[in-house]
């Protein structure tokens, strides 16, 4: 079986429990894999290097007889097939197929381990599960990609409270709508490609989730008019010249296809409803990143815009010509692809393409106009810990806090100190006083800031206990400053604290009773 052309026909699900339970049987979960390679082996395989695993499945156990024919795609006597999975039913739905005495995958089954400890599958074409570092290397039209970083990325930044309806736009092999299968009452899935619908299906099967709702079509397209409580999109966001790969290039000029989902998603959300992107951007001359982005969030949203990277037109250029194989072939046709995407990239005045993450929240206050849209965009190159989504909620949940109180009502109110942040002093060996404090988060964004003294005790103190104001007038007297002055300049840092989530306030809580929602009519 080749891994370069894609199959004519696709497996079908009709057996699914039975092959489910007999991966689990074998142990071929996330965990089982870890156990069998190693952590060298299974850290290779996630970059696509076989090698290492290949040494590691030369027994006849059905794990290894099973990482070898859906992993490795390496062709595995009848017999070890038929003691490791029901075969005839296997046969019988396209899962695998017999050639010279020997059964092979028609598709890559990977395991992935769930938020919770599920043990789920992801089905995608062979070759196609992860990224090395050599690219995926596949042109065909139609290809469907498994997991890789991106679509982990997207699952763990997505916000998983109990939902009506969720929609995963552009699904590919279903990761996303599998993750919302857990939380949503009705999943949508759609997707350009009727082939990534079939694999979606197959994942969901596989995996033991209920269907989805599965429709074939282009951005909204195939939604038109319906809303969701829930929108998650790894779109395929790469900027490149023409159309491209199905999969990766978004088909528009530089960066419509993610401007136009983002811009149309407000319409299509329930109120306190959120949209989730994976997105590129231009850096165009003469425009700040910050406010082409700004531009693309729909009316009636808070936003939440995170840029993780940046790269220059050459480096794009020559990280997606190696993903699609270009740098092996012909080396004149490989000067000429870079060539035409420089070509793009300055006739378009681009000089590098952003990357990150974009959280819009449809809120019925900013909406009438009764508060002014949280439109906060920032650049986060550093370290952060997964899963991102209960901090991008809290993001929201802080900004109407803040909306909601005035300086004299933040006084009034009393604050606790997230539990992962600590307090580090910079200074000279020996110094008397340390020539800076810094607070500095151990978990989510894992955010640092400088307070000063003033700062530092009031944090160090929050405990729940006392208003903001007692406090600062209790600092005030043990530090011989006026209270007064000390009430008036304080508010602001106070409210940068809360903000990045250094200080919790006490109706954000865990158990604390929530605050009426803003525009909810109460």
């Amino acid at each position: 079986m080749s891994t370069t052309s894609l199959p004519s026909r696709l497996p079908v699900p009709a057996h699914a429990t039975r092959l489910r339970e007999a991966l689990l049987a074998a142990d071929f979960t996330a965990d089982g894999l870890l156990d069998l390679l190693g952590a060298p082996a299974y850290a290779a395989l996630a970059r696509s290097e076989t090698v290492p695993a290949l040494r590691a499945t030369r027994g006849d156990s059905p794990l290894e007889t099973l990482v070898r024919l859906f992993l490795l795609q390496e062709p595995v006597p009848a017999d070890r097939a038929a003691a490791a999975l029901p075969l005839d039913e296997a046969l019988a739905d396209g899962w695998v197929v017999r050639e010279d005495g020997t059964v092979l995958a028609t598709v890559d089954v990977r395991p992935y381990g769930g938020p919770d400890g599920e043990d789920w599958f992801i089905v995608s074409d062979l070759g196609c599960a992860v990224g090395g570092a050599g690219g995926i290397g596949k042109k065909e039209e139609g290809v469907v990609l498994g997991v890789g970083g991106a679509s982990t990325t997207l699952a763990g930044i997505t916000v998983r409270t109990p939902v009506s309806s969720a929609l995963d736009l552009g699904t590919g092999s279903g990761i996303q709508a599998l993750h919302a299968a857990q939380h949503a009452t009705l999943v949508t899935a759609t997707d350009l490609n009727p082939r990534a619908l079939d694999f979606t299906r197959l994942t969901l099967a596989l995996s033991g989730a209920r269907e989805a709702e599965l429709l074939t079509g282009s951005l909204y397209e195939p939604v038109d008019g319906d809303t969701y409580d829930l929108i998650v999109s790894n779109p395929p966001f790469v900027i490149s010249p023409g159309a491209g790969l199905t999969y990766r290039d978004g088909g528009m000029s530089g960066d419509d296809l993610c401007r136009t989902l983002v811009q149309q998603a407000g319409e299509r959300l329930n109120d306190g409803g959120y949209a989730q992107f994976l997105a590129n951007w231009q850096h165009v001359e003469g425009e700040e990143w910050q406010e082409r982005l700004r531009s693309w969030v729909p009316r009636g949203c808070d936003a939440w815009i995170v840029q993780r990277e940046v790269q220059d037109i050459t480096q794009y250029t020559e990280l997606w010509l190696r993903d699609s194989g270009d740098h092996r072939g012909d080396p004149d046709a490989y000067r000429a692809a870079y060539d035409r995407w420089l070509d793009e990239f300055e006739a378009g005045k681009t000089r590098a393409i952003g990357f990150g993450w974009i959280t819009i929240r449809r809120s019925q206050a900013v909406a009438s106009g009764a508060v002014e849209p949280s439109i906060v965009l920032e650049e986060w190159p550093h370290p952060v810990e997964q899963p991102l989504g209960p901090t991008v909620r809290a993001h929201f949940e802080r900004q109407d806090y803040l909306r909601r109180h005035d300086d004299a009502a933040l006084l009034a109110d009393r604050f606790t100190l997230a539990p992962e942040v600590v307090q580090e002093q910079v200074g000279m060996p020996g110094a008397e006083d340390p020539e800076h404090v810094v607070l500095r988060q151990n978990r989510g964004m894992r955010r640092a800031t400088k307070v000063d003294h003033v700062g530092a005790g009031f944090a160090g103190v929050c405990d729940g206990t006392l208003s903001a104001g007692r406090i600062l007038d209790a600092i005030g007297q043990l530090m011989g400053e006026d209270p007064v002055m000390l009430r008036d300049r304080t508010p602001q840092a106070i409210r940068l604290l809360v903000e990045e989530g250094f200080l919790i306030p006490d109706s954000l809580l865990p158990g604390a009773t929530p605050p009426v929602a803003e525009g909810s009519g109460a």
